[in-house]
C-alpha cells in the first residue's frame, strides 16, 4: 500500500501541473507593445470582423433555403445569442488587457492545459477563416471580370482533381492574402488606417443598399402570395439564427488588441458595445429590405444583393454594391491577419509556443515573426487548399473559446486574482528564515491581500471572493467547511457538464435518440434540475465586487445561459466537423506535452520558487545531521537540498 504513495503524489503534482494558472503582473498596463489604439480604432476593427461576406452572402442563403423573410427575426434572435459571449469578453479585456483574448482568459481563471487547447483551435479558426475569405474575395472579383482570371489560369496552368485540394490554384487569393501580411506588419498604427479607409467605404455602401433598398420595396414580398413572411415556421426561424449566429464572429479581435489600447478599461467595453450594435443593426436593415425589393424565394445565394439590384433594373447600384462587398471582404482579412499573430504571440510569450513567435520588432512593435509566418501559412491555404468542406469547421473553435471564456467569467468572480510577486530585495534575502518566527511568508501577498488583512486586523468582517455568504451560513453550513472558491469551482464543472446533457437531449431529440415520451421527459427535467442547482450554489458564495473596471450583469445567470447557448450549436454540427476536430486536438496535444508544458513560464516559476527555499535554508543552533532529518522531502527538492547541505559543510 505505501509503495503506491509516491505514484499517488506523482500524479497530482502532474494534474495540479496541467491546471495551473497563470500568474498576473502587479502593472498589467506595461507592455512591449504600441498602446496607440483608440475606443474608434477598437470598433472599427470590430466591425471590420463582423460585417464582411456575411452581409452579402448569408443573407441571401439563410433567406432562400432557411427562414424566408423572416431571417431578420433569425438576426435579433442570432444578435442577443452574440450579446452574451460578448458582454463575457467585455469583462475580461477590461480586467485583464492583455492580448490573447480567450487564450488568456482561460489561462487567467482555469488552467494551462485549457488555454492552450483554446488558443490552439483560435489558430486553426483564424487560418482557416482568412484563406477561406481571401477566395470568397477572388471569386467575387473574378466574377465581376467574368471569370477571366478563372479560364486564364485553368487554360496556362492546369486543374487538379484531388480531394479536399482546389480545382485550381487561386493566386489571387494568395497574393492578396501577402499585401495584406505585408501592411500587418508596418504596425497598429497603419492597420488600423488601413482598416478605417476600408470600414468607411463598406459602411457608406451599406447606407446606399439601405436607402435605395427601402425606396425599391414591395410589401407584398412578405405578403402569403410570395410564401409569407415565415414559411419555414419556427424551426426555420431557429435554424436561421444558428447560421446566423457565425455572422458575429469576430468581435473578440476587440479583445484581442487589448495591450494595444489606450485605456483598455474603458474602451474595450465601449468598443465591443459599438461594434456589435452596428453591426447587428446592419444584418437586420439589410436582410429587411433585400427580401422586400425581390421575393425570397428568387434570391441567388451567391450574391444576393448585387443580383437583387441588377434584377430591378439598377445595373450601377449593382457595381456599387460588389465594390463594398470587395472592402467589407478586406476588413475582415485585415481582422483576421490582425488576430491571429497575436494570440500565438501570447502563447509564444507565456512559454507554451516556440519562443521564436514572442519577438517584437523595436521599431514596428508588433510581433512581426509571427505575422509573416502565419500569414504565408494563410496564403498557402488559400492557394491550393478546397475551402468549401472546412467552412462548418470554422464555428467549432470558436464556440468552444466562447464556452470557456464565459466560465471564466464565473470562476474568475469568485477568486482572488493570482498576481506575481515583487522580487525580493538584497535586505528580504538577508533576513534569516527562523527570524519571522512561525509567520507567513509575505513575499506571496499582493498589496490587495495585505489590504485585505489589514483590514481583518481592524475588525472588518468583509469575505473574501468565493466564501460562502452571511444569509445562507444558518442553512448550508457544511459549505463552510470548504476553501473559498472551492464549491464554485465544482459547480461550475457540474454546470458545464449538465448543460452538455441537457443541449444532447434537446438537439438530438427523440427521434435520434430512440426514447419513450417519459424518459425523454425525465432527461429534460433531471438535467435542467442539475443546471438550476449549479447555478444556486455559485449564487450563495461571495463575488468580487468592482468598480473601476466593465463587470458583466447577472452573474452568473448570463454567462451560463451563453454556455448553454454555445453547446446548443455546438451539438448542430455535423459529426465530419468533430472528426476534424479532433484529429487537430491531438495534434496540438503532442504540441503542448512535447513542448509547452516543459517550457512555460508557469513551470519555470514553479522550478525558481523551489530553488530559492532550498538556497535559503538556515540552520539552528545544533548538529547538520540532525536538521537535515527535520527537512520534509515534499517541501525541499532533493538536488537543492544538497547544494545547500555542501555548502554548509564548507563553512
Amino acid at each position: 500500500m505505501v509503495s503506491h504513495l509516491p505514484r499517488s503524489a506523482d500524479l497530482a503534482r502532474f494534474c495540479q501541473k496541467l491546471n495551473r494558472v497563470k500568474t498576473l503582473e502587479d502593472d498589467m498596463m506595461e507592455t512591449s507593445f504600441n498602446r496607440c489604439l483608440t475606443t474608434v480604432d477598437l470598433a472599427l476593427l470590430g466591425i471590420g470582423g463582423m460585417v464582411g461576406s456575411g452581409l452579402y452572402v448569408l443573407t441571401g442563403t439563410v433567406a432562400k433555403e432557411t427562414a424566408g423573410p423572416a431571417i431578420v427575426i433569425s438576426f435579433v434572435i442570432a444578435g442577443v445569442a452574440s450579446l452574451l459571449a460578448a458582454l463575457c469578453y467585455a469583462e475580461f479585456g477590461a480586467h485583464v488587457p492583455k492580448t490573447g483574448s480567450a487564450y488568456m482568459f482561460t489561462y487567467v481563471s482555469v488552467g494551462e492545459i485549457w488555454a492552450f487547447l483554446i488558443g490552439w483551435n483560435v489558430i486553426l479558426e483564424y487560418m482557416i477563416g482568412g484563406a477561406a475569405v481571401a477566395r470568397a474575395w477572388s471569386g467575387y472579383l473574378d466574377a465581376i471580370f467574368d471569370h477571366r482570371i478563372k479560364n486564364f489560369t485553368e487554360t496556362h496552368i492546369g486543374t487538379w482533381h484531388v480531394p479536399f485540394l482546389a480545382h485550381y490554384p487561386d493566386f489571387l487569393a494568395s497574393g492578396i492574402l501577402l499585401i495584406a501580411t505585408a501592411f500587418i506588419s508596418f504596425g497598429a498604427r497603419v492597420s488600423s488606417w488601413l482598416n478605417h479607409v476600408f470600414s468607411a467605404v463598406s459602411m457608406g455602401v451599406i447606407v446606399f443598399i439601405l436607402v435605395m433598398g427601402f425606396i425599391l420595396a414591395r410589401p407584398e414580398n412578405w405578403a402569403a402570395g410570395e410564401g409569407g413572411f415565415a414559411p419555414y415556421g419556427i424551426s426555420g426561424i431557429m435554424a436561421g439564427s444558428a447560421t446566423c449566429f457565425y455572422a458575429f464572429v469576430g468581435f473578440d479581435v476587440i479583445a484581442t488588441c487589448s495591450e494595444e489600447a489606450r485605456n483598455p478599461q474603458r474602451a474595450i467595453p465601449r468598443a465591443i458595445a459599438i461594434a456589435l450594435s452596428l453591426a447587428t443593426g446592419a444584418y437586420i436593415l439589410v436582410s429587411m429590405v433585400l427580401t422586400l425589393m425581390v421575393p425570397w424565394h428568387s434570391l441567388d445565394p451567391d450574391s444576393a444583393l448585387a443580383d437583387a439590384f441588377y434584377r430591378r433594373g439598377y445595373a450601377w447600384a449593382g457595381f456599387i454594391v460588389a465594390a463594398g462587398s470587395i472592402c467589407a471582404m478586406n476588413t475582415v482579412l485585415l481582422s483576421n491577419l490582425f488576430s491571429l499573430p497575436r494570440i500565438v504571440y501570447a502563447m509564444a510569450e507565456d512559454g507554451l509556443f516556440f519562443q521564436v513567435f514572442s519577438r517584437v520588432h523595436p521599431r514596428t512593435q508588433v510581433p512581426l515573426v509571427a505575422i509573416v509566418v502565419f500569414g504565408f501559412l494563410m496564403s498557402v491555404l488559400a492557394l491550393i487548399f478546397d475551402l468549401e468542406a472546412l467552412v462548418q469547421f470554422l464555428s467549432i473553435g470558436t464556440l468552444l473559446a466562447y464556452t470557456f471564456v464565459a466560465a471564466s467569467v464565473i470562476i474568475l468572480r469568485f477568486q482572488r486574482a493570482k498576481t506575481r510577486p515583487p522580487p525580493p530585495s538584497a535586505e528580504s534575502e538577508a533576513i534569516p528564515a527562523s527570524a519571522e518566527g512561525s509567520a507567513e511568508p509575505k513575499e506571496y501577498e499582493s498589496f490587495s491581500d495585505k489590504l485585505q488583512l489589514v483590514g481583518k486586523e481592524k475588525g472588518e468582517s468583509q469575505r473574501e471572493p468565493g466564501q460562502l455568504k452571511a444569509a445562507f451560513e444558518p442553512y448550508l453550513d457544511f459549505l463552510s467547511d470548504f476553501y473559498p472558491g472551492e464549491v464554485v469551482t465544482v459547480a461550475v464543472i457540474t454546470l458545464m457538464v449538465s448543460a452538455l446533457c441537457l443541449s444532447s437531449v434537446l438537439v438530438f431529440g427523440r427521434n435520434q435518440l430512440h426514447l419513450p415520451t417519459w424518459s425523454y421527459a425525465l432527461l429534460v427535467v433531471l438535467f435542467s434540475l442539475a443546471f438550476v442547482f449549479s447555478l444556486f450554489l455559485i449564487s450563495v458564495h461571495e463575488q468580487q465586487q468592482s468598480t473601476q473596471t466593465f463587470q458583466l450583469p447577472l452573474v452568473p445567470l448570463t454567462p451560463a445561459l451563453s454556455i448553454l447557448i454555445n453547446v446548443c450549436l455546438m451539438l448542430k454540427l455535423n459529426y465530419m466537423t468533430w472528426l476534424r476536430f479532433s484529429v487537430w486536438l491531438i495534434a496540438g496535444l503532442l504540441v503542448y506535452f512535447g513542448y509547452g508544458i516543459w517550457h512555460s513560464k508557469e513551470n519555470l516559476r514553479e522550478s525558481q520558487a523551489h530553488a530559492v527555499s532550498a538556497r535559503y535554508v538556515v540552520f539552528p543552533s545544533g548538529s547538520l545531521e540532525e536538521t537535515v532529518q527535520t527537512v520534509q522531502p515534499s517541501s525541499l527538492p532533493s538536488q537543492g537540498l544538497e547544494e545547500t547541505v555542501g555548502e554548509e559543510a564548507q563553512r
